[in-house]
């Protein structure tokens, strides 16, 4: 599995996030744009074109990361909290991009929502439907 990650921080949160993230994946840091903008749009791209299966984004709320990545063509991404948000956001909306905050999340619990995202390896068949009109937005 390709992951591509991207923060506009680094805490002891992010430093937890990246080191499950090289453990469980072949793992692309973006290091070399600071601005949640820029990174997030880079990471959307890499998973529209299938360079990555996967974008995790963290900045301060996860909140601009999840927009700007949006914006991307192909790219569903999820603002979660816990780790229930970020597997049914894999569930139930087949998101390919995972924003967290860096600053409200504990490490433990950051990890935890990684790990219940990319365990989560497909949509819920009844969703399908739905999903599909989101792909045709």
């Amino acid at each position: 599995m390709k992951v591509v990650f991207g923060a506009d921080d680094e805490n002891e949160c992010t430093r937890a996030v990246i080191e499950h993230l090289r453990k469980v994946a072949d793992l692309r840091v973006i290091d070399d744009l600071d601005r949640w903008p820029d990174f997030s749009r880079e990471a959307g791209r890499a998973v529209a074109s299938g360079e990555a299966d996967y974008g995790v984004l963290m900045c301060w709320t996860g909140t601009g990361t999840s927009i700007a990545a949006n914006k991307v063509p192909g790219v569903r991404a999820a603002l979660a909290w816990e780790p229930w948000i970020a597997r049914n956001a894999r569930l139930w909306n087949d998101a390919n991009v995972l924003a967290l905050s860096l600053k409200r999340l504990a490490p433990d619990v950051a990890v935890e929502c990684v790990t219940a995202f990319l365990e989560t390896e497909r949509e819920d068949p009844e969703e399908t439907p739905n999903i599909d009109l989101i792909r045709d937005l």
